[in-house]
């Protein structure tokens, strides 16, 4: 019997700067409601405006 949650039962956000969906990474579960930017990259270019 396969272990674990299934990707499409996970909760999941859209990213602030390029409005793009994410889901929840287990490396996120401590700060997952802190959680902005689905990407490194868009982390670093939060202050960019978002690509039209």
């Amino acid at each position: 019997m396969p272990r674990g949650i299934k990707k499409e039962h996970l909760p999941s956000k859209d990213c602030a700067r390029c409005g793009k969906p994410f889901a929840w990474r287990k490396k996120w579960a401590r700060d997952w409601d802190e959680v902005k930017f689905c990407s490194e990259r868009c982390k670093r270019e939060k202050g960019s405006e978002k690509p039209s």
